[in-house]
């Protein structure tokens, strides 16, 4: 497929600003890959989609406050740095992404907080925005990480607002939000509560995670018509021994395994033998899935309505099928669905 097939009519009034007032209430979508019939329903309603044995796969990473704001030495120019990944804990080096990129050069000096009480120097240019820095800190790596965390916000995305607010601290975060490493949320995972967890639990549905830590990677602008062409950036994937059992017991069973968000959806198939079977996995994954892709764990999935020509789209179309998502988003727009991290979501059967 190529790229000019995941535009669609689209307006940024649909874009969601701000969260829904309680996480399980937003708006879902039911597709019936079968079928195409489409449902329109209320999030907390997913559970009368699933049944005793059946199990959902929840992606536990959780965001740190990636967003730094800073002054350049001797000009004192404002520069905002973006921290991406820690390369080296006792060196204190990370790859960042800076803003204004093109003031920025190796042996530059930058300052953080009111009283430049963190300093990192640039060490090398690793892309044409990015940076690796070392941070100048005398202090265990807790107190420098407390340091680095407390002077951060939470890397919110610019089409979405762009000032955070106290309310972002909470909600820009799954609930079961555990393995610290992302920029991104996976957002799916947004729309469940404690009292929806409980439910599921009562019904019998069992629910368990994988890790894959969310970079810009799958944010990047896909820029090749020919989507076979496209590179992903790498992204951490944990895969551990008791979701591989719980989910292979679940296929053994015929019973429904639901992948909750694009993210898991990727850690799922990085992870999978040529028998269709999950296997346990630690390690980096570029995979991007895009149609025609055969899944052979999931027969589910939970995602949010994404943005034209965005990776995590091409993802899940390659599940649902390319004619049923197109009229899932031509209605989505239709009836003016929220899209984006804090948007509205589907399931998709």
């Amino acid at each position: 497929m190529k790229l000019s097939q995941f535009n669609f009519k689209f307006s940024n009034d649909l874009i969601a600003k701000y969260p829904a007032k309680h996480r399980d209430e937003s708006r879902l979508m039911v597709l019936h890959r079968d079928s195409g019939k489409i449902e329109h329903k209320i999030f907390k309603d997913i559970v009368k989609y699933f049944s005793e044995g059946d199990i959902m796969v929840f992606n536990d990473t959780k965001v740190f406050p990636a967003r730094l704001y800073g002054n350049k030495e001797k000009t004192g120019a404002e520069i905002e740095v973006f921290l991406l990944r820690e390369l080296n804990n006792e060196q204190r080096l990370w790859d960042v992404l800076v803003d204004p990129a093109r003031k920025i050069r190796i042996g530059n000096k930058l300052y953080f907080g009111d009283d430049d009480s963190l300093v990192a120097e640039v060490i090398d240019n690793t892309t044409s925005r990015g940076r690796t820095v070392r941070f100048l800190f005398d202090g265990t790596h807790e107190e420098f990480k407390r340091t680095l965390f407390g002077l951060g916000e939470m890397p919110l995305p610019r089409w979405v607002r762009k000032q955070n607010e106290p309310l972002d601290e909470e909600r820009y975060q799954t609930i079961f939000a555990k393995n610290e490493g992302a920029v991104a949320v996976p957002a799916a995972g947004l729309h469940f509560s404690r009292e929806l967890l409980k439910r599921m639990e009562i019904e019998g549905i069992q629910r368990t995670s994988v890790t894959l830590h969310m970079s810009l990677g799958s944010f990047r602008v896909v820029d090749v018509e020919d989507l076979s062409k496209h590179r992903m950036d790498s992204e951490q994937v944990t895969v551990m021994e008791d979701a591989v059992s719980m989910v292979n017991r679940a296929k053994d069973k015929n019973k429904q395994v639901c992948a909750v968000g694009a993210t898991t959806l990727r850690a799922i198939e990085t992870a999978v033998t040529t028998q269709g079977r999950l296997k346990t996995f630690e390690g980096w994954t570029n995979k991007f899935i895009f149609p025609p892709y055969d899944f052979t764990v999931p027969t589910a999935v939970i995602t949010n309505f994404h943005l034209p020509y965005s990776t995590m789209l091409m993802a899940v179309t390659s599940f649902s099928g390319y004619e049923h998502m197109k009229k899932a988003y031509e209605q989505a727009v239709k009836d003016k669905y929220r899209f984006g991290t804090y948007g509205d979501a589907m399931l998709i059967l």
